[in-house]
């Protein structure tokens, strides 16, 4: 016979009316992993919650007590810290039914977006959206994400007001950052990269841009890096989204960093070229991310969605994704994120970070051993974007995790696990995903 706490719908019932009294006892749980711990399940815990924060995590065992309070058992569940998505494109979200022309390419994807992007991306198009997106993220368990935004004017004064008013819409459920994007090229004129500086700055977003090889790519990095140091901003490159072995921004990236030391984040994406480079090459390149301190981000899915595209029946023959394992053996910082959704870049997805990080997981062979692999979803990318606050379950931090169904690695990977039940400040969400019949009032995205 199932106990109550083997029932999802129970269990968010009893923690609701347990966060009502002010604290309680989440007993028999198994808290993610902490740098450093070992590949197996996560050991047997008992967490102490008081007003909305962890007080205490001890291991379970009947000799433990927390005095009085309720106590709700979580019957061996894995919990894991709310997630951190530190690579998106809210802007570009759910466009995929006004984009049929979209072959599934990478230039087909940048024609497609290009010509949805000048007739419809109107603030009232942006803002419904981008919050129904941030509305799934939220759902499945997300409690900080950045978000890329298409900048070149006239767009930026569209696209900032409008993150901004989300911002402040969204305070207390999803820590939002934003960064321009723009292609490298746009560095080339120096009033207009200052006047993007001081409107990201006004924002407290991020500077960033696609660096692409270009014969002045090196001074357009310097100078991206001495507007970042004058302005007080941290920089965020798309870089190196391709299979072409020559295309080398990485590399570049990290030497400009060295170079102009500078002291602010540096996150780089994508990065896919790497995997197609020499031996030699790699290792050189590596050493000089460690030495610049930069992080980078893979997106697992994008990626494998949109390289090595074939349209003559063939079948692909690569991943397309970096080279983690070799970058987490210097240090490197990396972690995963959702990417594009729903648009020509990405056709699929919701924003749902456990996918995110399944899909890595079996994409990438993050495992055996699992190892410190889940905090690339969570600490890791919190500490990119310089959040002090996110990515762990621990004594003292506020009490935001999500509780799955599975026990074991092994059945958290194996399953959607779409009836999670998603705790925040101690309470259980409650509320399902937004339906998509309410992007049908937007021009272009009623299917047809």
């Amino acid at each position: 016979m199932r106990s109550d706490a083997d029932d999802n719908g129970t269990l968010r019932q009893r923690l609701a009316a347990a966060a009502r009294g002010g604290r309680y006892v989440l007993r028999n749980v198994r808290p993610g992993p902490s740098p450093g711990a070992a590949g197996s399940a996560p050991a047997l815990c008992d967490l102490l919650v008081e007003a909305g924060k962890v007080a205490a995590v001890e291991p379970a065992a009947a000799a433990v007590t927390f005095g009085d309070g309720a106590c709700v058992d979580a019957g061996g569940r894995m919990a894991l810290p709310a997630f951190v998505d530190c690579h998106t494109h809210l802007d570009k979200g759910h466009i995929s039914p006004r984009t049929p022309g979209a072959d599934g390419s990478f230039p087909g994807a940048m024609a497609a977006v290009i010509a949805d992007r000048l007739p419809h991306w109107t603030a009232d198009d942006l803002a419904v959206r981008m919050d129904f997106a941030l509305r799934c993220a939220h759902h499945y368990g997300t409690a900080a994400l950045r978000t890329h935004l298409d900048s070149l004017p006239p767009q930026d004064s569209i696209s900032w007001p409008v993150f901004e008013e989300l911002r402040r819409a969204w305070r207390g459920r999803v820590d939002l950052q934003a960064a321009c994007l723009v292609g490298i090229d746009f560095a080339r004129d120096e009033q207009a990269l200052e006047a993007m500086a001081r409107r990201v700055a006004a924002a407290g977003g991020v500077l960033g841009a696609t660096a692409f090889m270009v014969p002045d790519l090196d001074p357009l990095l310097e100078r991206m890096f001495a507007t970042a140091a004058r302005h007080g901003l941290d920089l965020d490159f798309h870089a190196d989204e391709t299979a072409d072995a020559s295309v080398d921004a990485l590399r570049r990236i990290a030497e400009t960093a060295l170079r102009m030391r500078f002291e602010g984040k540096v996150l780089v994406g994508h990065c896919c070229s790497l995997a197609r480079q020499d031996l030699a090459v790699v290792d050189s390149t590596l050493d000089k991310v460690a030495a610049a301190g930069l992080a980078v981000v893979s997106l697992p899915m994008c990626n494998l969605y949109l390289q090595d595209r074939r349209h003559d029946g063939t079948t692909p023959r690569w991943r397309g994704v970096t080279l983690l394992h070799e970058m987490r053996s210097r240090g490197i910082p990396v972690a995963l994120a959702s990417d594009n959704t729903r648009d020509p870049f990405y056709a699929y997805g919701d924003l749902d970070m456990l996918e995110t990080y399944r899909m890595g997981t079996r994409i990438m062979h993050l495992d055996h051993d699992i190892g410190d692999w889940p905090l690339a979803v969570s600490a890791t990318p919190a500490a990119a974007m310089g959040l002090t606050d996110r990515g762990s379950i621990g004594a003292g931090r506020t009490a935001d995790f999500v509780l799955f169904e599975g026990r074991s690695w092994s059945e958290l990977l194996s399953r959607p696990e779409s009836d999670r039940v998603v705790v925040r400040a101690g309470a259980p969400l409650t509320g399902s995903l937004p339906a998509y019949r309410e992007l049908d009032r937007l021009v272009g995205l009623t299917p047809g």
